[in-house]
């Protein structure tokens, strides 16, 4: 009888142990499935799935052939019209032409709602919105950016600088003299203090940004170029590739310091131009300099100027709104540049113009030499505005 229920127990411990080894064996499966299910939607919606997607779908709507469809003559020619303006607009944009620019992106915005999925719960997959704590200080400062440019449209970026007094010299570790330099600490810190409820409208806007920047605009300046200051360049500082090479043979513990990003490197280098102001913006990124080497060949080629070339270096050009460009690349100059120079012609004005104390007396014998029909030289280092006072005596 004892015999006999030893036994039974003995029985019930195993099939026990057995369905607690099958449970845990079947929700270990389960957690996996989860988690490659977790990461195969955030490898779908990533930023890089996104541009793949996009660039895909922007080149069969170009390239397909309308004649194969089997359309009526009324639908055949609306599409041919569309798939022109579509041609256009993708030209057009590269060239700085805002409208064309437009365009691009509120098909890029439907493509991505209509045609991908991308909806509340899966867009921060692309950009982390509900947690700020991830945000990038690009993420933040493309926020900001959008937000502002909702409120003040071309003026966002000089409101943005005017409200916060970012256009200060100001002292950063490591340097002993100060510097103009907008740095990634003061935009957390402006991004935490505006503290910005983002419907889905405004993420979507963001990230389709963010494509289109990475797919036929200028990377992290595109939005910027757009805004209403004195100009924008890139890789006119820090260290260039090639130095980084030969580093790596001698200096390992440089080189350290270098990939911790202790030492800007040149595709690092994004500066901006305003109100006479060169100023550094620390905490935006090329990323790498195959991303700065694409800007550089896109951005001056409005009207076909030429091939930029090893025996030909430089080149210098106007964009489609009539700003001027200049391009650079090795062997002629250490690394690839650019430098973009704004003319405001419609603000400018002698008394917009110079705004310091004293002013009108200025003003007055300016207007004087000219219309006395005086020969006037204006000279002065780049960035002092010398073709904005031309501008101004009309």
């Amino acid at each position: 009888m004892i015999n006999n229920i030893i036994n039974i127990c003995l029985m019930l411990l195993v099939i026990i142990i057995v369905m607690i080894i099958v449970k845990y064996n079947l929700d270990k499966k389960k957690r996996k499935s989860e988690e490659d299910s977790n990461t195969t939607q955030d490898r779908i919606y990533s930023i890089e799935a996104m541009i793949a997607f996009v660039k895909q779908r922007l080149d069969e709507i170009t390239k397909v052939n309308l004649y194969d469809i089997g359309l009526s003559e009324e639908e055949l020619k609306r599409r041919k019209a569309k798939k022109y303006e579509l041609r256009k607009a993708l030209k057009g944009c590269t060239y700085g032409d805002v409208n064309d620019k437009k365009y691009v992106k509120e098909l890029i915005y439907d493509l991505l709602y209509k045609e991908y999925g991308v909806n509340e719960s899966n867009i921060s997959k692309a950009i982390p919105f509900d947690t700020p704590s991830l945000l990038t200080p690009q993420d933040k400062f493309d926020i900001l950016l959008f937000m502002y440019k909702k409120d003040f449209g071309y003026e966002a970026l000089t409101q943005l600088i005017k409200k916060y007094d970012l256009a200060v010299l100001k002292y950063i570790d490591g340097e002993t003299k100060p510097s103009y330099v907008i740095t990634a600490d003061e935009i957390d810190n402006i991004y935490n203090e505006e503290k910005f409820d983002l419907v889905f409208s405004d993420k979507l806007n963001v990230v389709v940004q963010r494509i289109y920047q990475h797919y036929k605009g200028y990377s992290s300046i595109d939005e910027i170029r757009d805004m209403n200051i004195d100009g924008v360049s890139g890789g006119v500082s820090g260290l260039p590739e090639s130095f980084l090479s030969q580093v790596a043979q001698t200096d390992s513990e440089y080189l350290g310091q270098i990939s911790e990003r202790k030492v800007p490197r040149a595709c690092d280098s994004i500066w901006i131009f305003f109100q006479g102001k060169s100023i550094r913006l620390a905490f935006l990124s090329f990323g790498k300099e195959s991303e700065l080497k694409r800007v550089c060949q896109n951005i001056y080629k409005y009207n076909n100027p030429g091939q930029l070339s090893d025996t030909n270096g430089f080149k210098i050009n106007e964009m489609k709104d009539g700003s001027r460009v200049v391009v650079v690349r090795p062997s002629m100059s250490e690394t690839w540049a650019f430098f973009v120079r704004k003319f405001d012609v419609k603000r400018a004005t002698l008394e917009q113009l110079i705004t310091v104390p004293g002013k009108e007396n200025a003003i007055d014998l300016l207007k004087f030499l000219v219309k006395g029909a005086r020969i006037i030289a204006l000279t002065g280092e780049q960035g002092c505005r010398k073709n904005n006072y031309v501008n101004g005596y009309d």
